[in-house]
């Protein structure tokens, strides 16, 4: 009796740990890269490696670094620096992840953090008080339907 495939057949189940495969890296990537940047360099701010997207045939990884502190400038300033040490970053990715390539390390600034906490500082000056209960819906017998609208058809 042979192998027994999903019912998708054969493509699908390559894809599908492919795509499993492909997570694996992100997240080792992820996690040895914020070592690396932790131990290797020494920024004002702090530095952190919000995500990192290796591409299907693993050659490239675009890592998203978040710069928390004083402006974008700086920010910049980080991403310069981590540009200028990619090679090395490279190298000492490659001693520490054994993939057949290296990905090539192309770095983006992320400002998902900076968002938030300005999402959160504009909800905080809306001033509702937070004693005030949520008002209740209408009764279902007091709420208009679709009869009263005219969009009946007969």
């Amino acid at each position: 009796m042979g192998r027994v495939f999903p019912p998708h057949g054969r493509k699908w189940l390559a894809c599908h740990e492919m795509k499993h495969r492909i997570e694996r890296v992100n997240e080792l990537l992820k996690r040895e890269l914020s070592d690396l940047v932790s131990r290797e360099f020494h920024f004002e701010e702090l530095v952190t490696i919000q995500e990192v997207d290796v591409t299907s045939d693993f050659k490239r990884a675009h890592v998203y670094v978040s710069v928390l502190g004083k402006d974008r400038k700086a920010a910049q300033k980080v991403l310069e620096k981590l540009e200028s040490k990619r090679k090395e970053l490279q190298f000492l990715l490659s001693r520490r992840v054994i993939l057949k390539y290296t990905p090539l390390l192309i770095f983006k600034l992320d400002f998902a953090i900076e968002r938030g906490t300005r999402v959160i500082s504009l909800l905080d000056q809306l001033n509702i008080p937070e004693d005030e209960p949520p008002k209740p819906a209408p009764p279902a017998e007091n709420r208009p339907n679709d009869k009263d609208h005219g969009d009946e058809v007969e």
